[in-house]
């Protein structure tokens, strides 16, 4: 199987990245969309307005973010339709989750790309 990645936006597009999803709710400041090279825009399944403003990216509340925004990706069908969609890309080549958040490691791209893999 090919690989699920998480990248930043703010990154440059790589011909690894394969087919690169957006999955912010927000559009990302300064970056074009010529430049962002995304395929799909999966802003639908990014956390909530209120669950994304309360985390504000606060290592000490890090776990209980992931573990609440599992628990909105588990009753959001968009959330759903969007794995499958990513399952079958993934048969042909890699799939790239792309974010704006600044820590690499604490994003919900990365709760999501766990969520994911359990799922796929």
């Amino acid at each position: 199987m090919n690989a699920l990645r998480c990248k930043r936006i703010y990154d440059p597009p790589e011909e690894t990245d394969g087919f690169r999803v957006l999955v912010d709710r927000l559009w990302p400041r300064g970056v074009s969309r010529d430049a962002a090279r995304i395929d799909l825009w999966a802003k639908d399944i990014a956390p909530s307005s209120a669950l994304r403003k309360w985390f504000g990216h606060d290592p000490a509340r890090g776990e209980e973010f992931a573990a609440l925004y599992t628990a909105e990706l588990e009753q959001n069908p968009a959330a759903g339709d969007v794995c499958s969609a990513i399952r079958e890309r993934l048969r042909t080549g890699n799939v790239t989750l792309l974010y704006a958040a600044k820590d690499n490691a604490r994003n919900h791209a990365a709760v999501l790309r766990t969520w994911m893999k359990e799922k796929i």
